[in-house]
């Protein structure tokens, strides 16, 4: 995962928690939203997608040996 993939990445995770503590978001959709922020979070710190590998997604600079 490249580094602007993990910004992205925390920004949102941030921003869907903000916006949940301060009951902008409520119900099952704050409830879907801290689950979307954990994953993201968790996604970005371990620097690993799952989902990129399911389709064949790469967005880390390739290194040049």
């Amino acid at each position: 995962m490249g580094s602007a993939d993990r910004m992205i990445r925390l920004i949102a995770a941030i921003l869907l928690t903000a916006l949940y503590l301060t009951k902008v978001i409520t119900g099952t959709a704050g409830f879907v939203a801290l689950v979307v922020a954990g994953v993201f979070l968790l996604t970005s710190l371990v620097r690993f997608c799952p989902l990129y590998t399911l389709l064949g997604m790469n967005t880390c600079a390739i290194k040049k040996a």
